[in-house]
């Protein structure tokens, strides 16, 4: 016997496919900070390490990748990304395929960037 259907996801569904990711409107939206250091709220990163010195390309990619996985609503967005960079980073960004599949279907321009130029 089967247990109750409680309306939730279907058994055995991953809840990244459940996760409701946020996606800015326009990618001129995104005005955040394009340098210095800069210290996530603690409910983006939780693992001691939200210090992010934004000189630094794999500590700029991390909070990228953190931020994108992690935001709850389009002001996160704006506040700690820049359009500008996101598009520049975008090809070499470890993102959540959901998360890749969403931006990428709003914004065409994301899409192309990872594509090899011809």
């Amino acid at each position: 016997m089967g247990g109750a259907d409680t309306g939730g996801a279907p058994a055995g569904s991953r809840y990244a496919d459940q996760r409701p990711y946020v996606i800015a409107d326009r990618l001129d939206d995104l005005q955040g900070p394009t340098s210095g250091e800069v210290s996530l709220d603690r409910r983006f990163d939780r693992s001691g390490r939200a210090r992010y010195d934004l000189s630094s390309p794999r500590r700029l990619a991390s909070m990228y990748e953190t931020v994108l996985r992690e935001a709850t609503a389009p002001e996160d967005l704006s506040r700690w990304l820049d359009g500008a960079t996101l598009l520049r980073l975008w090809p070499s960004l470890v993102l959540p395929p959901q998360v890749r599949r969403l931006w990428e279907a709003r914004f065409s321009e994301l899409a192309n960037a990872r594509r090899p130029a011809a």
